[in-house]
């Protein structure tokens, strides 16, 4: 017996945390620990992380249940059965898929505490005979730069998720920000100022800390983000707690934050009006404000470390990656061939 008081071996219960009304993921019950300890340990994956996690799990539960296998009743024959399930789900999946799922297995299997190897021959070796065998393009989300950026503003109607809209979009562009950074912006983060106002990023994907950034008034008063977020915001009469919330039927703000995935679907909306569309490699999708920023940026001659600043990225590798229209048409060698 070990101190939680499962024999050796044994799984331990699980308990189910909710994530949101849509969401859960399933957590070991904790070993006797601090009430403290425990809320740091419910905390250490971001929601959106945890909400993936979830819905890869319960993937592999079902596909489990078809074949009549229990994820951890065997762990010695668990390494097989998840490059079965990978071998089995290859060709319709991409790669970032099938390495998330397996990243959400090794997280049950810890908190489970089952041994799993993910770098085993079962699943490395048919991880790389998928990708070898099935490769597929890698998809980027479509950069949205400022022409575009005009067009979703001229889409948004005159009510008050109108107003919401174009507030959400201009921000989100102009402070290249990520939707769950968006969703999660509140009144205490916004501190207006003569030239503009500032933006505290509390969290972010890649810094746990905050960092500030700040957001100048426009050149143009149809897409400056500053004004258009003071006209929502006295519209909605909103003086505390999130700035981006649901409008009900009747027209009436919420005092929730909107969900991260309600994002894509006003920017799905209003693209559809603005007869934007995409491409199967290049989808329009939220993260595409923060690559039209990078690409309008950095077309427009900006630094690579002032882009990186605002945009909060680590590496200039990871930054330079989303670099691409401008790239292209600038950098190209095509351009000094004599044509």
């Amino acid at each position: 017996m070990d101190s939680s008081g499962a024999a050796e071996g044994e799984l331990i219960p699980f308990r189910t945390l909710m994530l949101d009304e849509d969401s859960a993921v399933l957590l070991p019950r904790p070993r006797p620990t601090s009430e403290r300890a425990r809320q740091f340990r419910a905390r250490a994956d971001a929601p959106a992380t945890l909400r993936a996690y979830a819905a890869d799990w319960r993937h592999f539960e079902r596909w489990c249940q078809e074949r009549g296998h229990r994820p951890f009743q065997d762990p010695a024959a668990l390494e097989p059965v998840v490059g079965d399930y990978l071998a089995d789900i290859g060709t319709t999946q991409a790669m970032s898929t099938l390495r998330r799922r397996v990243a959400a297995i090794v997280r049950q299997a810890r908190l489970a505490r089952v041994p799993f190897d993910s770098k085993s021959p079962d699943i490395r070796e048919v991880l790389r005979g998928i990708g070898h065998t099935h490769r597929r393009d890698p998809r980027q989300a479509a950069a949205l730069t400022t022409p575009e950026i005009q067009k979703l503003v001229r889409a948004c109607g005159p009510d008050l998720a109108g107003l919401r809209d174009r507030a959400l979009i201009l921000v989100g562009f102009a402070g290249a920000l990520r939707r769950s950074e968006l969703v999660a912006l509140g009144c205490r983060h916004v501190q207006w100022t003569a030239r503009g106002m500032t933006l505290r990023i509390a969290r972010s994907k890649t810094d746990s800390e905050g960092k500030d950034i700040g957001i100048p008034l426009g050149r143009h008063a149809e897409t400056c983000p500053v004004s258009h977020l003071r006209r929502w915001l006295d519209a909605a009469r909103i003086e505390d707690g999130a700035l981006f919330r649901r409008v009900d039927r009747w027209g009436r703000a919420g005092t929730k934050p909107m969900n991260p995935d309600s994002v894509r679907l006003v920017l799905a909306r209003l693209a559809a009006a603005a007869g934007m569309v995409g491409t199967p490699l290049e989808p329009i999708s939220p993260h595409g404000l923060r690559a039209g920023f990078i690409t309008t940026a950095y077309g427009n001659g900006v630094s690579d470390e002032r882009i990186m600043e605002h945009t909060r990225q680590k590496t200039l590798e990871t930054m330079r990656g989303y670099v691409r229209r401008a790239r292209l048409d600038r950098d190209s060698p095509a351009g000094n061939v004599g044509l």
